[in-house]
Parts: C-alpha cells; sequence; structure tokens
C-alpha cells in the first residue's frame, strides 16, 4: 500500500439537493498533500473548487444530499469524527479557511481585533482575553498588519488590509493547513503580489501547507508545490507545479495555460471554445470531450485516472 502524505483525500463526493435535480459538485475526488507544500486548484468557475474546499472542512449546506469518502489528515480519518468533535478539534485548529470574498466576510461592527480572536476563544486555546491579543498581535506581525490596526473596525481598512486581516485570522491558531478560496480576487495587481509574497514567507517560516483555490493561474505559480487541475467536479490532472506550469498534459490543462500570458514567451493567447456542462445535467463519457480539440471515439467512455509518471495523474485516454 502507497504511504499516506501528510493530508490524504479519497474519493470524496459532495452532491447537493436542488428542485431541478441533484447538483454532483464533487465528484470522487482523490489527491495527497505532503506536510509543508502548497497546492493550487485551479479551474473555471462552476466547476467544484469551492465545494471541495468545504468538502475537506466539512462545511456542508442545508441541501446537501450526499457527503462521503475520506479526509485523512496525519493518517486519522476525519470522516469517522463526530461533527462536534470536528468542529472543535480539527476546524480552525487543524485545517483553517480564508473564504471567498473574506474582505467582506469581516463583521463591520466588530473591532478586527476581537474578530481574529475569537477562534483562540472558542477553541479553548487560551486561558484569557489578554494571552489572546499577544497572539493576535502576533499573527497581524506575520501578515504585515501594525499592531496599531488592533482597535479599529473593517470598514477602517483597505481591500489589502482586510484580507491580511483575514488570513491572520486563519494563522492565529496556528493551523498545520490553510485552505484559502480565491485570496487575491478583487484586489489590484500590486496588492496581489504582496498577499503571494505573505503566505510565500509565512510557508517558508512556519512550514504551514496551503491549498489554494483560485483562477488567477499566474500568480498561484509563485507558492505552488503542486497543482490540481477540476473540471465538472473532478479532478482531470495532478501533478507536481513544474509540470503543470512548464508542460501539462491534459487538454483542457493545455487549453487554460495557452489562455495566460507570459512574459518570456511571445505567443497568441487561446481560447476554451463552448461552456463547461451543467452538474446537473453531465454528459456520458469524458465530460470535457464536447470541448476537445483532440477528441476521438475512445472519449465516448469516461476514463480512469491515469498515473503518466510518480505522481502524475492525468484523466484522459490519451495516457492509457
Amino acid at each position: 500500500m502507497e504511504e499516506r502524505k501528510y493530508l490524504d483525500i479519497e474519493d470524496i463526493e459532495l452532491f447537493f439537493s436542488t428542485s431541478e435535480g441533484t447538483v454532483r459538485a464533487v465528484d470522487k475526488v482523490s489527491f495527497g498533500l505532503p506536510r509543508g507544500e502548497s497546492m493550487v486548484v485551479v479551474g473555471e468557475s462552476g466547476c467544484g473548487k469551492s465545494s471541495l474546499g468545504n468538502a475537506i472542512l466539512r462545511l456542508l449546506p442545508r441541501n446537501t444530499e450526499k457527503y462521503e469518502g475520506h479526509v485523512f489528515l496525519n493518517s486519522e480519518d476525519l470522516m469517522s469524527l463526530s461533527d462536534e468533535k470536528f468542529r472543535h478539534d480539527i476546524r480552525w485548529n487543524r485545517l483553517a479557511l480564508v473564504p471567498q470574498a473574506a474582505m467582506n466576510s469581516l463583521n463591520p461592527v466588530i473591532k478586527v481585533q476581537d474578530q481574529v480572536a475569537e477562534p483562540l476563544l472558542v477553541h479553548d486555546m487560551v486561558d484569557n482575553k489578554e494571552q489572546a491579543k499577544d497572539r493576535v498581535v502576533k499573527s497581524f506581525r506575520r501578515v504585515g498588519v501594525p499592531t496599531d490596526f488592533l482597535q479599529r473596525y473593517p470598514f477602517e481598512l483597505s481591500g489589502g488590509m482586510k484580507q491580511r486581516v483575514s488570513i491572520a485570522m486563519s494563522l492565529v491558531t496556528e493551523p498545520d493547513i490553510v485552505i484559502l478560496d480565491e485570496p487575491t480576487s478583487a484586489l489590484d495587481m500590486l496588492t496581489q503580489a504582496n498577499i503571494m509574497n505573505v503566505l510565500k514567507r509565512i510557508k517558508e517560516e512556519l512550514g504551514i501547507s496551503f491549498i489554494l483555490i483560485t483562477h488567477d493561474i499566474g500568480t498561484s505559480s509563485e507558492i505552488a508545490d503542486r497543482a490540481a487541475v477540476m473540471y465538472a467536479g473532478q479532478i482531470v490532472e495532478y501533478t507536481d507545479a513544474r509540470n503543470f506550469f512548464g508542460d501539462p498534459l491534459h487538454p483542457y490543462s493545455i487549453k487554460l495555460m495557452s489562455s495566460v500570458p507570459r512574459l518570456d514567451v511571445d505567443k497568441d493567447l487561446d481560447y476554451i471554445p463552448g461552456q463547461p456542462p451543467s452538474l446537473l445535467n453531465l454528459p456520458e463519457g469524458c465530460y470535457f470531450a464536447e470541448r476537445c480539440h483532440k477528441r476521438f471515439e475512445k472519449c465516448s467512455q469516461e476514463p480512469p485516472l491515469f498515473e503518466v509518471e510518480d505522481d502524475w495523474h492525468v484523466k484522459c485516454w490519451l495516457y492509457k
């Protein structure tokens, strides 16, 4: 049996029930992430990236129809834990989240110091508010927020500073893994670069793993050790970041990378024709076949995830 990574996701499924049918948001997704490494999850809107993050953290909406699979953290199967034990021992304690549009999720009438301290107090990680404040100051310094901002309200901060506060909140409990959902969206390019530099420094200093969910392929290359490409609720390619950013294999990955401008290469940008399939009504066979420039007869059948090289998996019949 292959040795487990620090975080191992095995056949995780998250389906939602709607008035129009079942949404297969995360469909038998598997991957592993070694301790201290970071992974970028890329793909078009609606492909299930955010739902994957929610599935790992067990943040399930009321209309969840199916939630199955295994999430191993340091060989412990988190799916076997009760909701209460998971909430108290795992979420925010060992696994933390910077949610999408995080800078707009801060409570406008509560000072940022109190909001960042809340996970420490809820999870009984400090004895009193003074200890909590010391931890908050430490977390603020890590992300580059001046300590005189402690008593400010979110509306007094810029977008970039609010994003740093949200990251500080995820780091204040010193978790093993932080999932960041579109952490640089709605920020200007300079602020995006500053945020990524903060994350890269924290990763090197603390050995924290990041799972970075993003549309921004270019910026994410700065921090990623591994890359996972999602399409229609499934991972279609999972590999070392150097392979993905240098020479991806799956036709969808190739199209994604060819649509990203590069300073070192003079080329015409490509595009992906058509639209992703609805997660309510998925086609037979390969989900990407209708848009694929390398489609052939075998694509009428759904391909498995082939391991083409050590730890390089591609869901495409071209690599049988």
